[in-house]
């Protein structure tokens, strides 16, 4: 098991390692959140809470890797942290995604059928999104604060990051947003979060293999 493994295991949900700056952040969260609320943005708030349930997908299969392989998840989050949640999410980082993908959808104009330099705007934004959030992980990456062990998932290689871990949420999330019947919405977002649910269930609460 890498070093990185042990580093993040050895806090996993360790709730000694708390930190006050959590609340403020978490705030932050409930007022991004509300002030759609308030103004009845229910596509904005749909949209950014199904990219949220696609990266709890994502961060549970990441911690299946590392359980069967017994060395390493694709990413991993060993660093200073008030809240491991799983090997590569912390709290820091599911409150940042929170938010995210309110963010991403608040850049689409309203005209979904508008062409950004003959791209539809959809894809326009999905991709150049997901390209920003890739340097972004770079970056994390150089300073020692998100790990890539496997030579497939790390830098130069970075189109599966790009593929797998940020244009699906670009595209579900927008996909959500411009859905025109708020039960195709909420069935949506009811899959997406009922998968979650039941794999943190599963593999954490009955299995313990995340």
């Amino acid at each position: 098991m890498t070093e990185a493994s042990q580093k993040a295991l050895s806090i996993l949900r360790d709730p000694t390692q708390f930190s006050w700056y959590v609340v403020p952040i978490f705030v932050l969260v409930l007022y991004v959140y509300t002030s759609e609320i308030e103004k009845r943005n229910w596509n904005i708030i749909l949209a950014g809470l199904a990219f949220w349930g696609m990266d709890w997908f994502n961060e549970i299969w990441n911690g299946l890797i590392l359980h069967f392989t017994g060395r390493s998840a694709f990413w991993t989050t060993p660093g200073h942290s008030a809240y491991v949640i799983l090997i590569g999410l912390n709290v820091e980082i599911t409150l940042m995604f929170a938010i995210l993908g309110i963010v991403c959808i608040k850049m689409l104009p309203q005209d979904k059928n508008l062409k950004v330099l003959g791209i539809p705007n959809r894809w326009f934004f999905a991709v150049t999104n997901s390209v920003l959030c890739v340097i972004v992980e770079i970056v994390l990456n150089a300073l020692g604060a998100l790990v890539w062990e496997y030579p497939f998932w790390n830098f130069p290689n970075v189109i599966l990051i790009f593929l797998i871990g940020y244009l699906p949420f670009m595209a579900v999330s927008f996909w959500v947003h411009d859905m025109t019947s708020r039960r195709r919405q909420l069935a949506v977002l009811a899959v997406i979060f009922g998968v979650d649910i039941i794999g943190i269930a599963l593999f954490m609460g009955l299995l313990h293999w995340i």
